[in-house]
């Protein structure tokens, strides 16, 4: 696919991100999808700093996040603040020298009073970003960019299952069903234990493989070596992890959340399924009975990260 050029403009120019998802050594699969987006913004030529405040690591210092802020912005001239996230967005939003664009990235930010933080913040900013359609009705913002998180096509790609297998040490004459991600209550990983269950009670070879906590590099082994992924998250926007698994050509099966459907379509071997577990384990089964790979990384060509950073390119150099 064929990329935005960096201006000589935008390669004079610095940006601060600042978010409250970036992983480390303790939290290596925390907001990868921000660091994938800086590395590729870094590689274009563009000067991005980042500043990582509140977040899992550090609930409660936000106050300190503000102050950092302030300090770092005083400490060196910006031409561009992006913020991942609505307190993020907050913070960036106290200064009003430099322009400020917010991604907003899911429709779990839009429940309740983080829901109602992200309508008054909207408005704020100079420019906002949204994964979808929906997500852009919930905000009400009507000139908000659909900007969705892309995929790594690079690191996530087919490799040979049984390698993946040895090297993660799964065993090789199992089915494996495969969940990715965080470990919060609206990941809904009960419903996908419970459907597993239902399976492996008529077929022992069924067995759940629970990816988390790992570094971002690993993730495609996993996906190499299962059979299927599942996702029954109560909130989504536009989920990565179903990018990642159509670019290993692995099945998926889903509830409707986010742009799920829309991102897999019509793809064979991936299903769309009921947030229950006897629904969920029906769409597994017709996945492990199918017992082949899927075209999903023809499917997502155009959901790569490459199309993601030309898209915020083109934003900042409208903001600048």
């Amino acid at each position: 696919m064929e990329t935005t050029a960096v201006s000589r403009q935008a390669a004079e120019r610095c940006v601060l991100v600042v978010t409250n998802m970036y992983p480390d050594a303790q939290n290596p699969d925390f907001g990868t999808f921000v660091q994938e987006q800086v590395e590729e913004l870094q590689a274009r030529g563009v000067d991005v700093d980042v500043l990582v405040v509140g977040g899992k690591r550090r609930k409660l210092s936000y106050l300190d996040g503000a102050r950092r802020f302030r300090h770092r912005t005083l400490e060196r001239r910006y031409d561009l603040i992006h913020a991942h996230y609505v307190f993020s967005g907050f913070i960036a939003r106290l200064q009003r020298s430099v322009p400020v664009l917010v991604s907003f990235h899911g429709a779990a930010e839009m429940v309740g009073w983080v829901g109602l933080l992200c309508k008054v913040l909207a408005p704020l900013a100079d420019a906002v970003t949204v994964t979808s359609q929906q997500h852009k009705r919930q905000l009400g913002r009507k000139d908000a960019h659909v900007v969705p998180c892309g995929v790594d096509l690079k690191l996530f790609g087919p490799a040979p299952k049984g390698e993946a297998r040895h090297n993660l040490g799964l065993p090789l004459d199992k089915k494996l069903v495969l969940f990715v991600g965080i470990l919060r209550p609206e990941k809904r990983l009960d419903v996908i234990q419970a459907a597993v269950a239902m399976l492996h009670r008529d077929d022992e070879s069924v067995e759940l493989v629970v990816a988390t906590g790992q570094p971002h590099q690993r993730i495609p082994l996993y996906m190499n070596a299962c059979d299927v992924l599942a996702l029954a998250s109560d909130h989504e926007g536009s989920p990565v992890v179903i990018k990642e698994a159509m670019a290993c050509n692995l099945p998926v099966v889903s509830v409707d959340v986010g742009d799920v459907a829309q991102v897999i379509g019509a793809t064979e071997g991936c299903y769309i399924c009921r947030r229950e577990p006897a629904d969920m384990a029906q769409k597994l089964r017709w996945a492990l009975d199918r017992g082949q790979r899927t075209d999903g990384r023809n499917v997502i060509q155009r959901l790569g990260l490459d199309a993601t950073v030309d898209s915020l390119l083109r934003i900042y150099e409208e903001l600048w």
